[in-house]
């Protein structure tokens, strides 16, 4: 017996011995975790299209007040607000009893005044009227047919027509109101909304430098006129504008430069009023160097890019931020032209890190 519990003693200390390989594994050392992969590109010197970002708003291209051209009583509106209308469509259609009265009574005048002067002018040869009344008789007829055509016009103005193709708005009036007494009264309002217009403004120094530096060589003129748009909601609008219009004076109370692009407009995003932001090309710089506008943070000390160093490891670099080229900024100074800079994890990693760079796929 003695020998048997010698024997599964030095068993049991010969299975729990550390130097035993085929044994159950100890805890090791905690695994190091992998570099974080971030996408960079190499920073380079290239040419580029100055952008600037400037106010607007939208207004319609043509607005037309709908007013009432003579006196009466509205019996029907003919529209649904908000809606589309086309040129020439009623609109309105006001009580016409009273004109068409007045018509018909003026075109009775006319045809008796007619009758006479056709008379009066057949006596005329055997001398059994004077000249003097053949003439008078005409003038009467005249004035009738005036006055028969003032009658007709006013009866045709009963109906409102629109002025223009576009958008109407709000009725200003209900059935059964008074317009026109004294006065044109306010009926509606139609915008056309295709295309629609941004007006925004520009400082005239800003003008002024621009001017200068074409002028010295140090930026080119841009060969296209194609100007961008920026929602109020912050995202782009996703058609191209030109720009039609700069004034040729500088508002004294702004000290800025009045101008206007047209945007096509089909699903009606852009209403007039709406407060917008104007992509304008400035013009075209050689040798600048460009980044994505994502890649530049802001700190404490101002704005600055990440780097991918040494050894990986990630390093800030303090800019200086100049113009934008379409979505990109302009550096004016910090970065030299042959630097590795991170632009997809900047918000995942921190100064010192090592990383493991991977080349920016271009996007098609």
């Amino acid at each position: 017996m003695k020998c048997l519990a010698l024997f599964l003693f030095l068993s049991l200390v010969t299975a729990c011995s550390p130097n035993d390989k085929s044994g159950p594994a100890g805890p090791g050392p905690a695994g190091a975790m992998p570099p974080l992969e971030v996408d960079v590109m190499q920073v380079g010197r290239s040419a580029a299209t100055l952008t600037r970002e400037l106010p607007g708003r939208v207004t319609a291209v043509r607005t037309a007040q709908v007013r009432a051209r003579i006196e009466g009583i509205v019996e029907k509106r003919l529209f649904k607000e908000g809606s589309d209308v086309r040129a020439g469509q009623p609109l309105f259609r006001l009580d016409d009893r009273t004109y068409r009265t007045a018509a018909q009574a003026a075109e009775a005048d006319a045809e008796v005044k007619k009758l006479n002067f056709s008379r009066l002018e057949s006596l005329l040869p055997i001398k059994a009227v004077s000249q003097q009344e053949v003439d008078l008789a005409r003038a009467a007829l005249s004035q009738a047919e005036a006055q028969l055509t003032r009658a007709r016009l006013d009866l045709e103005n009963t109906t409102v027509p629109a002025p223009i193709s576009g958008r109407i708005g709000r009725a200003f009036v209900t059935e059964g109101a008074l317009v026109g007494r004294g006065e044109a009264t306010l009926l509606a309002v139609i915008e056309q909304l295709e295309p629609a217009q941004v007006l925004f403004t520009q400082p005239n120094a800003e003008v002024m430098r621009l001017k200068s530096a074409l002028a010295d060589g140090s930026l080119k003129v841009a060969e296209s006129q194609v100007v961008e748009l920026i929602m109020d909601n912050g995202q782009p609008y996703p058609k191209k504008g030109r720009l039609i219009f700069s004034d040729m004076s500088v508002d004294p109370t702004t000290g800025s430069v009045t101008l206007k692009a047209e945007f096509p407009n089909p699903d009606r995003l852009l209403f007039p009023g709406t407060f917008v932001r104007v992509k304008l090309p400035q013009g075209v710089a050689e040798g600048v160097i460009a980044v994505p506008q994502r890649t530049v943070l802001s700190g404490p000390d101002g704005q600055y890019v990440l780097l991918v160093g040494p050894e990986n490891k990630v390093m800030p670099r303090t800019v200086k931020v100049g113009a934008m080229a379409g979505t990109d900024f302009i550096i004016e100074d910090g970065l030299q032209g042959d630097e590795t800079l991170i632009v997809h994890g900047v918000q995942k990693v921190r100064p010192g890190a090592v990383v493991k760079p991977v080349p920016l796929k271009p996007t098609s």
